[in-house]
């Protein structure tokens, strides 16, 4: 075994350079999907397709102390993936949205945010306007994982046909990523055949550069390492991530 990462020197942690040059290169080298060709190539249709919106809210897209520009910017991406999905057929969307009680823990990490009741909760209405909103079932959850005390479980043995799950929103590192490995491992461990695509158009995370996390007493978060490095270990535990989905 090598020096464990906490003992090692920031000159020592530079050798970790191949390896990021080579996450670059693999998220390079992402090629777009076309899901009709995809569901034809896996026997799927599109009654066996799930569309996961994950945290598309207002305090994420709009107003709060969370919302941000790069979460903004995937409206129009994800509006067009729910739109061509639901010209496809599909109709079953389901929308996991952090919907917090006033008191909820998760709170002394990331600050208080998109309490129940308060408009924060809500959908973007950018989404709430497309016709596929007739299909949308919004699953309310107090922490980052979609199924920890939501029912998303019962929901999913309620329709067994369903094994091609996408999963689009925000954020990469924390709820697209807890959504999309919750579905791929329950998968495995239950030796069910299923497909969950993860279309790096259609996901972002936020950015809190050092001096400004510093500034706050919080913990840094740098926006773009950690969304590359995060679409690689989904993609590392067999979880389909494209560049974008047409």
């Amino acid at each position: 075994m090598g020096t464990p990462l906490a003992k090692r020197s920031p000159a020592e942690l530079s050798g970790s350079g191949a390896f990021l040059e080579f996450i670059a290169g693999w998220h390079a080298g992402l090629e777009s999907l076309n899901l009709q060709a995809d569901w034809a190539a896996h026997e799927i249709s599109a009654q066996h397709v799930a569309v996961f919106v994950v945290d598309m809210v207002n305090g994420f897209c709009h107003a709060g102390p969370l919302a941000g520009g790069r979460v903004q910017a995937l409206l129009a991406p994800v509006r067009a993936a729910i739109t061509r999905c639901h010209a496809l057929g599909v109709r079953h969307f389901l929308l996991p949205q952090d919907t917090h009680q006033p008191d909820a823990l998760e709170f002394a990490q990331f600050g208080t945010h998109c309490v129940a009741g308060h408009t924060e909760s809500e959908t973007a209405p950018e989404l709430t306007a497309l016709p596929a909103a007739a299909d949308y079932t919004v699953i309310p959850k107090n922490s980052l994982h979609p199924a920890y005390g939501t029912g998303l479980e019962h929901w999913l043995a309620a329709h067994p046909g369903v094994r091609y799950f996408l999963v689009i929103g925000d954020c990469t590192d924390l709820c697209v990523y807890q959504t999309a490995m919750f579905l791929r491992l329950a998968a495995n461990a239950a030796q069910r055949e299923c497909r969950v695509v993860v279309p790096e158009s259609c996901v972002q995370t936020y950015d809190l550069p050092v001096a400004a996390a510093q500034a706050i007493g919080a913990l840094p978060h740098d926006g773009d390492l950690l969304h590359l490095v995060f679409l690689y270990h989904m993609a590392l535990n067999g979880i389909h991530v494209v560049k974008a989905v047409e």
